[in-house]
């Protein structure tokens, strides 16, 4: 059986450890958790009540807060962790790193001190071992998949991205499942860069249910959205259409309406006028963008485009701009063509 390693047990790590226990193939799992007291829990109660209470873990998946134990023997190894802790975590489970694991970023989000895509923060973290060729041996996945409802097994669609075409082809075979199905793409930029996207425009569209404004506000901000994601996708080389794929249109529709989505969270709470110091200090979990508003502002800058929602929102998160400014800002901006 392949041995699984997955570093993270937020709410999307722990789901993806019940997910690939239903796997078509069989695997051995490990789970390594951050917390001591919840990798204790875990391992007593089998039920992550902090981010995914409801959902029993399976009893074979083994739950460790020790790093070297978790990834002892690994071949696949998927990172589910906060794109601000991702570095950190690579570089404790670096010692421990072989020439024979492959690597799954599961992070949506960009590193906010350095702007990167975390499977470059993971290549660099490869690069440092000496022992494993980072562009054979990272993939990424990404695409519309609230963990809750994974991990209560309902249907779900996602994208393996990678270079190597026979990387993404052996990882599609040994994670799909049931009602679990991923589909290949060989555009890892496009597909890292829309899952860091779409968490901005989310915060935008729950601004807008915050300030309880209709449909018509919403279908116009999706649409906007993705065509400012999709500008700046093209200009740093990523493929278009797959921003119209899983890992743009579909994650951004269902960030941008589904209940369970923490960034459309945030921006409810935003739009009703509570501050983000508060918001966030009622948070256990992550909403990624809130940290990746600020660096792909400065992304679009360095290309030259224009991103007025990402814009808006990063100052209504980090420079005091009200959301109804914000949308007064851009229904003013000067008339074009679509």
């Amino acid at each position: 059986m392949t041995r699984i390693a997955i570093l993270g047990a937020g709410s999307w790590g722990t789901a993806l450890a019940v997910v690939l226990s239903r796997a078509r193939k069989p695997h051995e799992i490990s789970l390594w958790v951050h917390s001591r007291r919840l990798a204790e829990e875990l391992q007593q109660k089998h039920e992550n009540s902090t981010y995914l209470a409801g959902v029993r873990l399976p009893d074979g998946i083994r739950v460790t807060h020790d790093m070297p134990a978790a990834l002892a023997a690994a071949q696949v190894v998927i990172g589910a962790v906060p794109s601000v802790h991702a570095r950190a975590v690579y570089s404790e489970a670096l010692p421990c790193v072989t020439p024979e694991m492959v690597f799954v970023s599961a992070t949506k989000g960009l590193e906010p001190a350095t702007h990167l895509r975390i499977s470059l923060v993971l290549a660099q973290m490869l690069a440092k071992a000496g022992t494993v060729e980072p562009s054979e041996r990272v993939a990424v996945l990404s695409g519309p998949s609230f963990a809750a409802e994974a991990a209560r097994g309902e249907p779900t669609a996602v994208v393996l991205a990678a270079q190597d075409a026979a990387l993404a082809s052996l990882l599609q075979g040994e994670l799909s499942g049931p009602s679990f199905r991923l589909y290949t793409n060989d555009d890892v930029l496009g597909v890292e860069l829309a899952g860091a996207m779409k968490n901005v425009i989310a915060i935008a569209a729950g601004a807008c249910q915050g300030l309880e404004l209709g449909s018509n506000p919403l279908a116009a901000l999706i649409t906007r959205g993705l065509a400012e994601m999709m500008r700046l996708a093209a200009a740093v080389g990523a493929r278009p259409e797959t921003l119209s794929g899983l890992a743009g249109l579909g994650d951004l529709v269902l960030t941008c309406t589904g209940a369970l989505s923490r960034n459309r969270y945030v921006g409810i709470a935003l739009g009703k006028g509570q501050k983000l110091p508060e918001v966030l200090a009622g948070m256990y979990m992550v909403a990624e963008g809130v940290e990746t508003a600020r660096p792909l502002l400065a992304l679009a800058r360095e290309q030259g485009i224009e991103m007025p929602i990402t814009e808006q929102v990063e100052a209504i998160l980090h420079r005091g701009q009200s959301p109804k400014d914000a949308i007064r800002e851009i229904m003013d901006r000067p008339l074009k063509p679509e």
